[in-house]
């Protein structure tokens, strides 16, 4: 199988890759939150790094912004359909990582990683 520049599996990794997008969006499964809700549920993540991965996931149709007119404005975000079905796949991966992460990092250590 060849994975040319438009193949749609390859768009697929390129919306979460990085470190922070599946994060994110995990964060988001639990309904709309604003900025600084998510910086407390996402331990690490600067804000700067949060609002260039909203505006990433935004831009890609995984979330929606949402700002509203009052004093003090007030912005919150939340997923769009494509963005929760992606859920899936994630919730798969932490699985996944549920089961085999112990024998990964066994395996780094080893390897001397």
């Amino acid at each position: 199988m060849t994975f040319y520049a438009d193949c749609q599996a390859r768009v697929a990794v390129e919306l979460i890759s990085g470190r922070w997008p599946m994060v994110v969006l995990y964060a988001l499964s639990h309904g709309p939150a604003r900025p600084v809700d998510l910086r407390r549920q996402i331990g690490g993540i600067s804000q700067k790094v949060l609002t260039e991965t909203l505006r990433r996931l935004e831009t890609n149709g995984l979330v929606e912004r949402h700002r509203y007119a009052e004093a003090p404005p007030r912005v919150e975000y939340s997923l769009t359909p494509a963005g929760h079905d992606l859920l899936i796949p994630i919730n798969a991966l932490g699985d996944w990582a549920a089961r085999h992460a112990n024998a990964v990092l066994a395996a780094q250590d080893a390897a001397g990683a």
